[in-house]
C-alpha cells in the first residue's frame, strides 16, 4: 500500500476495498470510552450515501481509528471490524471490537497540516463519517499509541 493517495481503494479478487478506515462519532452520544466499556459495538445509522457505501466495503479485519468530533476533534482510539451486515444496502451494519487508546489524541488541525491527508476525504469532505484510510495515514494516526511521543508533521 505504500505510496497511496489518501482514501485509496486497494483491489483485491476483484472487489474493492481498504483494510483502514476513520469513525467519527459525537462523544456525548458514544465515545470511544463507551467502546472501551462495551468492548464491540454496532455501527450503524448512517446516512450520508458515500459514507453507507464505504461501510458496507468494510471487511473483517479491517482496522478503524476512532474520531471524537464536537469540541475534541481528534483521533482518539482504535479498533477492529468483526462482522458486517450489508444485506440491507442501505443501513450496513458493522460490528466494531475496541482497539486500545492512542497515547495522545490526534487533532484534525494536525491532520490537516500533513500532506499524507491533502487529498483525503477526511479533509475534502469534512461532514464525511465513515472515511478510507491508507496505511500511511492508519500509522499516522496510530503512532500515538504510546503515551509522550511527540507527532512529527510532513510539509
Amino acid at each position: 500500500m505504500a505510496g497511496q493517495k489518501a482514501g485509496a481503494i486497494v483491489r483485491t479478487r476483484g472487489k474493492r476495498m481498504t483494510d483502514y478506515y476513520l469513525l467519527k462519532t459525537e462523544p456525548s452520544e458514544y465515545s470511544f470510552a463507551d467502546l472501551a466499556k462495551d468492548k464491540k459495538t454496532v455501527w450503524d445509522g448512517v446516512s450520508n450515501p458515500a459514507a453507507v457505501k464505504n461501510l458496507r466495503e468494510m471487511k473483517n479485519g479491517a482496522r478503524v481509528v476512532i474520531y471524537e468530533t464536537g469540541n475534541v476533534k481528534s483521533a482518539v482510539g482504535t479498533g477492529t471490524v468483526v462482522s458486517v451486515d450489508a444485506s440491507d444496502p442501505k443501513n450496513p451494519r458493522v460490528t466494531i471490537e475496541a482497539g486500545i487508546a492512542l497515547g495522545r489524541p490526534v487533532p484534525l488541525d494536525e491532520m490537516k497540516k500533513d500532506r499524507l491527508f491533502a487529498e483525503s476525504p477526511l479533509v475534502k469532505m469534512g461532514r464525511l463519517s465513515v472515511v478510507p484510510l491508507t496505511a500511511e495515514q492508519y500509522e499516522f494516526l496510530t503512532r500515538e499509541k504510546d503515551a509522550g511521543r511527540k507527532a512529527a508533521v510532513r510539509d
